[in-house]
């Protein structure tokens, strides 16, 4: 397995008191895989993806337990020089708005041949033309009179093609990407999916696609995990998540497509509100909302069941099948 996850928990002291963000969160990317991260703004995702990277900000934050294997190795024991090694080179993460990932003063030569520079101790000729075959990987027209422009003078497409280039530099085994279509139109957006599965299947390349849309997924996931309040609740492959998705969460999720619904009707919506991160509920977190919930969902959180081979669910209405 190249990365597993394990009991991850992550916290974050505020003026409010502490917050769990991540909540004993587990699962596993084997190479070449792309994993679909899924759940609704709060849920935990992108915490999961920092606390990966080792970027959860401190003093504030807080990896309070767990461990983060990469090809058995765990990141929480590497010191901060040991994760600067390992972030850009084995783990690179892709951001949802390129203009934030890009610095405006430098060009995009310099911006992708620093972390070739920094990581491959490459010089001058030889670091331009690795950065010209990264333009051309992607996608980018003219890649030798493209790498001399600043990031204003190319589109939100064209820019977010470069942010790819650069978390590519040094070939890593794994890419994050934190909704990283979200600011695209949809167009430009089919293309920038295109290109995350070409590149994954042509260069073995392991994806974490974090993101809020299920349509998304369906087009380049092999596999999902569904996250509510700081927990995975679902985790299955791509196909039987679309064909038979169990955790009432889930479900509630599926029905929310727009393809669901006829004109004129009315689109459907999951009861209630996502709990607030300073007062969870007690037992499973998504029990206030749940129609199906039972007095063992207030008091008890459930483990991942497994209902068949690969497919695990967070609920108790399938504990009596358990493995």
């Amino acid at each position: 397995m190249l990365l597993e996850v394990k009991n991850l928990k992550t916290s974050f002291n505020t003026s409010r008191g502490k917050v769990r963000s991540v909540n004993d969160v587990s699962f596993s990317l084997r190479e070449g895989e792309i994993l679909g991260l899924v759940g609704e703004s709060g849920c935990g995702k992108s915490v999961t993806s920092l606390s990966i990277m080792g970027l959860v900000p401190k003093p504030e934050g807080i990896i309070e337990g767990g461990k983060i294997l990469l090809e058995g190795i765990d990141l929480l024991k590497l010191s901060e020089k040991e994760m600067c090694k390992i972030r850009g080179n084995k783990i690179s993460m892709i951001y949802q708005e390129p203009m934030t990932a890009l610095n405006p003063v430098f060009t995009i030569e310099e911006q992708i041949g620093e972390t070739i520079k920094i990581h491959e101790k490459l010089k001058g000729r030889v670091v331009r033309e690795r950065v010209i075959k990264l333009l051309d990987l992607v996608q980018i027209p003219n890649p030798e009179k493209s790498l001399k422009k600043y990031p204003y003078e190319l589109s939100g497409g064209m820019r977010q093609r470069v942010v790819i280039a650069m978390a590519l530099a040094c070939n890593p085994k794994i890419l994050i990407a934190d909704e990283p279509t979200t600011a695209l139109d949809v167009t430009i957006q089919a293309e920038i999916i295109d290109l995350l599965k070409d590149i994954s299947k042509k260069l073995r390349t392991s994806i974490i696609f974090i993101t809020h849309d299920l349509d998304v997924i369906a087009e380049i996931a092999d596999r999902v995990a569904v996250m509510y309040g700081g927990k995975i609740v679902e985790e299955t492959d791509v196909n039987n998540f679309f064909d038979n998705s169990l955790h009432p969460y889930s479900k509630g999720l599926m029905l929310s497509r727009t393809d669901n619904i006829n004109k004129g009707e009315r689109l459907f919506s999951i009861l209630g509100m996502v709990p607030s991160p300073y007062n969870m509920p007690a037992g499973c977190p998504f029990n206030p909302r749940c129609e199906k919930s039972k007095d063992i969902c207030s008091v008890k959180v459930p483990e991942l069941f497994g209902r068949i081979e690969g497919h695990k669910v967070r609920c108790w209405l399938y504990a009596e099948n358990e493995g």
